[in-house]
């Protein structure tokens, strides 16, 4: 708001509030304001989808990617309500993100939580997968869904509440005893190597040269609960050599001397996604962490008030203003279709024009051989539509 000064403000905007102003307003709000403005965003992005395929048009048996994580927001102040140390040893508030995507389309956010500082990666999160896979459908897609986390949301709640709502779920394992077990009992000839974008293909053995290697096994999670509450699904497991001597000569079984192991807990089918494709799936859950990113270079750069309720009305504001400012890059199509928020902002939001009035018309004198008038026109009658014949 402190950038948006302009002299036509008032022929653009019905009103236009100073920062300070701004600031007071959001400090109003209550824990059942932020409640109704986590609807209305919700109820925006549904809005949304209907006049821009944000995911775009996925096939019913095609996968639609749900992934759940949290980031900490780093605040200075004494007075931040709620502000504490959580798992990284930083000192903030506790955000927790949900987004969908499809291949080939950057993704939206469907759900969005601030919390405390000191709160657990997994506090709320079967309820929070439950909203996340409620506001993805409302999207109008019709393809499978798949929740993907990382080992913080390894528990039955969460798994069970994926699985309850018609998704599969694909988590990361902590190495536990019976994973361990689960492991070292894989036979040797089960292993295959990841083929990686870099990796060499040797003509003489006629594989492919890489240090990582993928196997599974049928595993039932949470075998210490109840059987009802016991989930069955299937163990991918990706080892590369382990290189730290000290590890080495440690006294530990001998498969976790020569090899580090990185488990993921699946319930998809093997039919519809084998060893190597579902390890492969899985690691792309790291998308998340891009969006935590942009939201950090952008809105969550800081979280602006030392009131609790006005920072959580803050986070539901910058995820409204990130799905935007998505369905802009879809609209004005080309590479902007998977930018980044700051290239949208800077070269599509940011426009170096000047607004004039001719003839009771506000008009738009954008400069000459602007490299991006192109996209930015075809957002512009996309949302606007072409002018009007006398």
């Amino acid at each position: 708001m402190s950038l948006l000064r302009h002299g036509a403000m008032n022929k653009l905007f019905a009103g236009c509030y100073a920062p300070s102003t701004l600031g007071s307003y959001l400090r109003t709000f209550t824990f059942g304001h932020v409640r109704q403005l986590q609807s209305a965003a919700r109820a925006f992005l549904g809005n949304l989808s209907a006049q821009v395929p944000l995911i775009g048009t996925p096939a019913a048996g095609d996968f639609v990617y749900v992934d759940v994580d949290d980031t900490i927001i780093e605040v200075f102040g004494h007075q931040k309500q709620g502000a504490g140390f959580g798992y990284s040893g930083v000192r903030g508030l506790n955000a927790l993100i949900g987004i969908a995507s499809s291949p080939g389309h950057a993704p939206v956010i469907v759900a969005q939580r601030l919390r405390k500082g000191s709160a657990s990666s997994a506090r709320g999160a079967a309820s929070f997968i439950a909203a996340s896979l409620a506001t993805s459908r409302s999207l109008g897609t019709h393809g499978r869904f798949l929740v993907r986390a990382d080992s913080a949301y390894y528990n039955q709640s969460a798994v069970a509440r994926a699985l309850k709502h018609g998704a599969d779920m694909s988590v990361t394992v902590r190495m536990n005893p019976s994973i361990k077990k689960a492991i070292t009992a894989i036979p040797e000839e089960k292993w295959e190597t990841i083929k990686y974008p870099q990796a060499i293909f040797d003509e003489d053995s006629r594989t492919w040269i890489s240090k990582a290697e993928v196997a599974e096994a049928d595993y039932t999670a949470f075998s210490s609960k109840k059987k009802t509450e016991r989930i069955p699904g299937r163990l991918i497991v990706r080892r590369i050599p382990e290189l730290n001597k000290a590890k080495i000569i440690s006294g530990q079984q001998e498969a976790f001397k020569l090899h580090r192991y990185h488990g993921v807990f699946s319930t998809v089918s093997k039919d519809l996604l084998g060893t190597v494709d579902m390890d492969k799936t899985h690691r792309q859950h790291a998308v998340i962490e891009a969006v935590n990113a942009e939201l950090k270079d952008g809105p969550l750069a800081h979280l602006p008030s030392g009131n609790f309720s006005a920072n959580a009305a803050w986070l539901h504001a910058a995820t409204i203003a990130y799905n935007l400012t998505r369905a802009a890059g879809i609209l004005a199509a080309g590479s902007f279709t998977r930018a980044k928020m700051g290239t949208l902002r800077s070269k599509l939001i940011l426009v170096p024009a000047r607004i004039a009035s001719s003839a009771r018309k506000i008009k738009l004198h954008l400069p000459q051989n602007w490299p991006w008038a192109e996209p930015w026109d075809r957002l512009f009658t996309s949302v606007q539509g072409p002018p009007q014949a006398a």
